[in-house]
């Protein structure tokens, strides 16, 4: 998120550094853990333990992707990629979230319902299940500490709470280590109580009904993380409090006289890219708004770190096509008031200076 002169925030690549830190953690635990279950799965013949198994399996595919996606988002702009690789973070997390549902959850479904169906089969070693599963606790909760570190840090430096951050943020390595791990530790508990209930009742039913449940976590995790990283692909807004502080600045600037539009697209972690429409000062003229120009540009990327690029378009106020461009994007009663001929309304947001969309 882009951050105001008074509020300033760290550095991106420090932000980066860390990312890439709570990833390798991740990465190193649940590959660690993925073998302690298969052998645990395998003494034991317990679904849920290689139901689990396949979960960690899922995780380390997915921390290696997202290994991938931090190092492929760090190159720098050229010509075939103007405005840089900012969303093959995104990318690579959105088929970070394809993984754990391939790998993770349907395997976990498949095990899960046929040990249900089955037949009851004798469980064995269990305690071997017990200890594999608390030290695989204990080593996810390594992670999963490291990545709410993170998290706490992250909102506290943008002022905002802890599930608005990850509600917002446009960093979806972190978001996607602090799901995966979450849903680890509670597949941890899932496949305990499927050990245990087996053990007790000798029936396998119990294993299977915690496979399936696994199964049911990684596909709601997996949902979460897709939806957020397609919202990123498809390009969206920077979050209003950084839009506004962009409204803000450039009303303040003495050449000009109105905001009449504002467009801006995350187009990375922390890069964001800005258009706006401004009514300039009549008085101005050509090699003054040129000046003027270039000056907005400096300032607002003095102001704003993670501003990449700004496009500024002079536009009259009171353009009829351009008021019903704005209008017909955010929608709401006063679009089609307008293109009912009823135009003499005020809307906020076109002609009186660019504020929220209508609600």
């Amino acid at each position: 998120m882009a951050q105001d002169e008074t509020n300033p925030g760290d550095a991106s690549g420090g932000a980066g550094g860390e990312s890439t830190l709570t990833v390798l953690v991740a990465t190193a635990v649940n590959a660690l853990i993925a073998v302690l279950k298969f052998v645990a799965g395998a003494l034991t013949g317990s679904a849920a333990m290689f139901a689990e198994a396949a979960h960690s399996v899922a995780d380390t595919a997915t921390e290696l992707l997202l290994l991938t996606a931090l190092r492929q988002s760090a190159r720098r702009p050229d010509r075939r990629h103007p405005f840089g690789y900012g969303k093959a973070r995104f990318f690579w997390a959105l088929i970070a979230a394809v993984s754990i549902f391939v790998s993770g959850a349907v395997f976990a479904f498949f095990e899960g319902i046929r040990a249900m169906l089955g037949s009851d089969a004798e469980q064995t070693l269990a305690w071997v299940a017990y200890a594999v599963l608390g030290v695989s606790f204990l080593l996810e909760s390594i992670s999963w500490l490291q990545a709410v570190r993170q998290v706490r840090r992250e909102s506290a430096r943008e002022d905002v709470g802890f599930r608005a951050w990850l509600h917002t943020t446009d960093d979806p390595t972190v978001k996607s280590v602090f799901f995966e791990d979450s849903a680890a530790l509670i597949g941890l508990l899932l496949a305990f109580a499927g050990v245990g209930l087996h053990q007790l009742t000798g029936s396998g039913f119990w294993d299977g009904l915690a496979s399936v449940l696994i199964g049911a976590l990684l596909t709601g995790v997996a949902f979460i993380l897709g939806r957020t990283n397609a919202g990123l692909l498809i390009g969206r807004q920077a979050d209003l409090r950084t839009v506004y502080a962009f409204r803000d600045a450039l009303a303040a600037r003495p050449e000009v006289d109105q905001v009449v539009d504002l467009l801006t697209m995350t187009v990375g972690t922390d890069e964001v890219l800005l258009c706006a429409r401004l009514d300039f000062d009549d008085a101005l003229d050509v090699a003054a708004l040129e000046r003027a120009c270039v000056e907005i540009d400096a300032d607002l990327h003095a102001r704003f770190p993670d501003l990449q690029e700004v496009f500024l378009e002079p536009v009259p106020r009171a353009d009829p096509t351009m008021r019903r461009r704005v209008l017909d994007r955010y929608g709401g009663a006063g679009a089609q008031r307008l293109r009912d001929g009823l135009g003499q309304d005020r809307v906020r947001g076109v002609g009186d200076g660019w504020g929220p969309p209508p609600s």
